[in-house]
């Protein structure tokens, strides 16, 4: 009897590991986090001066991580809320190719399009914020389920009109800059 019992024991006990091998495990999460990081920053850190208005006024480095894959592209937005008159735009770049990586130091992703920053110009215009406290600059990355159809030149209004509805995740890089 006793021999039976722990018989039937090692046998249940086998059948219960030999269940628990069969089942699949738990799919991982497929979600991923959309980062954006640069090369010439860290979060909340100073941006350099090559990159400002006192320097070369050139767009840094941008490293982009974590894209959906349902995305069909990204847009750029750069402001500064710390403006004297409110947030001034420096920055607005839309239907970039959503397998981008990098955005280059001093360069716009190919197939890309520029909006007009706040100077009235199309493209990008370094931090230059008046003498004093430092101001923030914000780099909004925004992952679309479209392409926008909007024309060079469009204004951060238009964009953001634009992308209202179609926005499937979004990071920011904060950068600081004081003169």
């Amino acid at each position: 009897m006793k021999r039976a019992l722990i018989f039937g024991t090692i046998v249940v006990a086998g059948i219960l590991v030999y269940a628990a091998a069969l089942q699949k495990p738990a799919a991982p999460s497929q979600q991923q986090t959309m980062l954006l990081t640069s090369s010439a920053f860290e979060q909340n850190a100073y941006i350099p001066k090559k990159f400002s208005c006192e320097g070369w006024n050139i767009n840094p480095e941008l490293l982009i991580q974590g894209v959906p894959q349902e995305a069909k592209s990204l847009t750029l937005i750069m402001d500064d809320p710390d403006a004297p008159r409110g947030t001034f735009t420096h920055w607005l770049v839309w239907n970039i190719d959503p397998t981008t990586t990098v955005i280059k130091e001093e360069s716009v992703p190919p197939g890309s399009i520029e909006g007009a920053n706040d100077a009235g110009k199309i493209g990008y215009i370094g931090p230059c914020p008046p003498p004093g406290a430092p101001h923030r600059y914000f780099f909004k990355l925004y992952a679309l389920d479209v392409l926008l159809d909007l024309k060079s030149g469009a204004s951060k209004t238009e964009l953001e009109a634009a992308l209202r509805s179609h926005s499937e995740a979004q990071t920011e890089l904060v950068g600081l800059y004081a003169r």
